[in-house]
């Protein structure tokens, strides 16, 4: 569809013959205000005037109206959850490309297929007994897609290494006689979408999809001058990546021109730093995603049970399929060899807490990991086309319109995915009719909120429209709920393909969010409301208890008391932190008070 003026007002027939009529005469809102005056003589509260679907119909219509858009294809849906009114559409059947709005079915299938409280779990195994001191045979991590081994939810990146560590050690095993093993298995799907943009994966937002994954899948490098006819330094945070690195720069003279570069035209192929770096600049750095996630888990996990003096005589290695996984032999001897055990274990935070990170920082490693985790759920095997199938059952399950649906991927990377905005607002009105709803709704972005959806700030819009955003070449999108003046509930879906500029679809965005928060029905006509929605406080869960982030400025004391909980109490439950030395950005487990 074209979405040019005229395409436009073909698909705007639900409008008034009198309001199309003046529209089109007049080119602004202002031109017909006169008449809206004489349509519309209430006001509501502190003045704002009462209006009804029609006119905001046409304000939309306008908005439309004052950009260019060339060929470009929308899909657009506005109703009204409470009365079931259609306020506005185009084309809202047809299924185009969605962006990071898929994630709003991911998250979704999630919630409802493995549950708020579902957790992901990251296993030691071996099937070899001790001897003492000593496992004699290869030590196995095991990972179930957890995205959440790195500092964003620990006190450091290894955190939850060390911690397997220390289970290790409690067991007595001091030295590993065979091989370490990092079993990727539960997930044997392909690392990278074959319709992920090959420009993007060197980038962090490309992380690649592996059930046992670290640090999110990247890494940072540090280069640093050399002396002068030298190779610069180079450093990986974290330290042990995996990578294959080629470093043919060299350190220059600070009066040479420094021309250095990080390259990889490929994951799988070695990183190549190449040019020359000046020995007086400063430090250069640079993030990339690693190429296989199992061998660098594996790499780093290894780092830490030498650092703690646990020694590994055989090599490390990645096992990718599961018949050749020693988990298969989990529930008793199978081919004449010995069951494997669990020696420790770590649990993930409760889904409902990754969910928030894929809809309000829209991170695809954790949709990715989500996604698979559907499918293996569901089908027992973590494949992409498996996680799909699971995701479109469960819509058509809550009552959801999936006609023209493609799905290929959980995050929306793939220009390959379709669905349409009637599909999307079927899912808002589907999800907010049930018990998941205020999990659903905590997770989508609010406007005017930092590090959320900082648009539309200081608008109605602010802190009362949630919704998803949506961005790859040539797409953008923008799909949630907002209530009215009255508050009404409104479901919204605004997409577009083949843009010409991504910048005006977000200024067109913006103003239509403000238009449906500003909205404000005749008195006696607005429908019947319902009760606003409620955020979820907490979670009932006997494993963890409320997280605290460190602020700049903060001690355990301060911290302690405004949670009405001891320094010791905090410590017991964080055993890697210590008592005078937390730093800001820090997360804390804090224990329930006494009596909670």
């Amino acid at each position: 569809m074209r979405a040019d003026e005229g395409s436009l007002s073909n698909s705007l027939k639900g409008a008034s013959a009198i309001f199309l009529t003046m529209l089109t005469r007049h080119a602004h809102i202002s031109s017909v205000w006169p008449i809206l005056v004489v349509l519309n003589l209430a006001t509501g509260p502190a003045g704002v005037r009462a209006q009804d679907a029609e006119w905001l119909q046409n304000e939309i219509r306008e908005t439309f109206e004052s950009y260019t858009w060339g060929t470009a294809r929308w899909s657009v849906l506005v109703c009204s959850l409470d009365s079931g009114e259609t306020i506005f559409s185009i084309d809202p059947e047809s299924a185009i490309a969605p962006a990071s709005n898929i994630k709003l079915l991911t998250t979704a299938a999630a919630l409802q297929r493995l549950g708020p409280d579902y957790r992901f779990r990251t296993y030691l195994l071996s099937s070899a007994p001790v001897k003492n001191g000593v496992l004699q045979g290869d030590l196995t991590l095991y990972g179930t897609g957890d995205p959440g081994l790195s500092d964003r939810f620990h006190g450091s990146k290894d955190e939850v290494f060390q911690l397997l560590v220390d289970d290790l050690q409690a067991t007595g095993i001091t030295e590993i006689s065979g091989d370490l093993i990092a079993d990727a298995s539960f997930f044997p799907g392909p690392l990278r979408d074959e319709g992920w943009e090959q420009s993007d994966l060197n980038e962090h937002f490309t992380a690649p999809i592996s059930a046992l994954s670290y640090n999110e899948n990247v890494v940072s490098f540090r280069i640093r001058p050399g002396p002068v006819g030298a190779p610069p330094n180079v450093e990986t945070i974290p330290a042990h990546s995996a990578l294959n690195i080629e470093n043919t720069a060299t350190t220059v003279a600070n009066r040479a021109r420094p021309r250095l570069a990080i390259l990889r035209e490929d994951p799988l192929k070695p990183v190549r730093i190449t040019g020359r770096m000046s020995s007086g600049s400063g430090d250069v750095w640079r993030q990339m995603t690693v190429a296989v996630p199992a061998d660098f888990a594996g790499a780093s996990f290894r780092a830490v049970l030498e650092d703690r003096g646990i020694t590994v005589t055989g090599s490390t290695r990645r096992v990718e399929l599961p018949i050749e996984s020693v988990v298969k032999r989990l529930s008793g001897p199978a081919l004449g060899r010995p069951a494997a055990r669990i020696l420790a274990r770590h649990t993930s935070r409760p889904l409902a807490e990754y969910l928030e990170i894929v809809n309000k920082e829209s991170n695809n490693l954790f949709a990715e990991l989500i996604f698979r985790a559907i499918g293996r759920a569901d089908a027992g095997i973590g494949s992409p086309s498996a996680s799909a199938l699971a995701v479109h059952e469960t819509l058509v399950t809550l009552g959801v319109d999936t006609e023209g649906l493609v799905q290929v991927d959980g995050s929306g990377l793939s220009g390959e995915n379709r669905v349409s905005a009637a599909s999307f607002v079927d899912l808002i009105r589907r999800m907010s009719e049930g018990s998941l709803w205020p999990d659903y709704w905590a997770s989508l972005p609010r406007a005017g909120t930092r590090y959320e959806l900082g648009r539309m700030y200081q608008t109605a819009a602010a802190n009362n429209l949630r919704a998803k955003t949506g961005t790859i070449d040539g797409v953008s999108a923008l799909t949630g709920m907002v209530r009215t003046q009255d508050g009404e509930r409104l479901a919204f879906s605004l997409m577009v393909n083949g843009l010409p500029s991504i910048g005006r679809a977000k200024q067109l965005e913006n103003e239509i969010g403000v238009h449906l928060a500003e909205f404000h029905r005749a008195p006696g006509t607005a429908p019947e409301m319902t009760e606003q929605t409620p955020i979820p406080v907490g979670r009932n869960s006997n494993v963890f208890s409320e997280r605290h982030r460190v602020a700049r400025g903060e001690n355990l004391g301060g911290i302690a008391r405004s949670y009405g909980v001891t320094v010791n109490e905090i410590l017991q439950v964080n055993p890697r932190i210590e008592r005078n030395r937390i730093i800001a950005g820090q997360w804390l487990e804090i224990p329930k008070p006494p009596g909670n």
